[in-house]
């Protein structure tokens, strides 16, 4: 099973103190899901100050939809650290490296709706990637390598 974990932590793209713990997978739902857990005694920046090396102060367990692997729904859990700094005083949930703040969806599940918005109706990319009721029609993100969602499509999970 390891060696299983070691795969799909490098296939989502996870590097330390990151990695997958646990993968479930359901054949007749075609769903996989992905628990992800972070190394014991990890250090985190503060969002907050950028105080570095602030320790665990509890974790919020979160869940986003990701990317589907071949026609499996995929789903990334986590139980994600806060911290409460010592600098500043704020406790607060650090980012996650597969997606932004506040967000049910990985980057790379975001990525792919505004591609897929560029060539199909909002309604058709909801459909595609069975996600519910299409809630909006938003730019949610500024991708941080400069790119800027000029078509302000968004959907999101009912």
């Amino acid at each position: 099973m390891a060696t299983e974990h070691a795969l799909f932590t490098a296939a989502l793209g996870l590097s330390a103190p990151w990695k997958v713990s646990d993968i479930r997978f359901d054949a007749q739902a075609k769903r996989i899901d992905f628990d992800i857990t972070f190394t014991s005694g990890s250090r985190f920046a503060c969002p907050a100050c950028g105080a570095e090396a602030q320790a665990v102060h509890d974790t919020r367990q979160r869940s986003w939809q990701h990317l589907h692997f071949f026609e499996h729904q995929a789903y990334i859990h986590a139980a994600v650290p806060r911290v409460r700094c010592q600098d500043c005083g704020k406790t607060t949930q650090v980012e996650v490296p597969w997606a932004r703040p506040g967000s049910g969806f990985s980057q790379l599940f975001e990525a792919m709706v505004i591609t897929l918005c560029q060539q199909m109706s909002v309604q058709k990319v909801a459909n595609y990637l069975g996600v519910g009721d299409v809630v909006g029609c938003q730019n949610p993100y500024i991708f941080g390598g400069g790119f800027k969602n000029t078509h302000n499509y968004w959907v999101a999970k009912s």
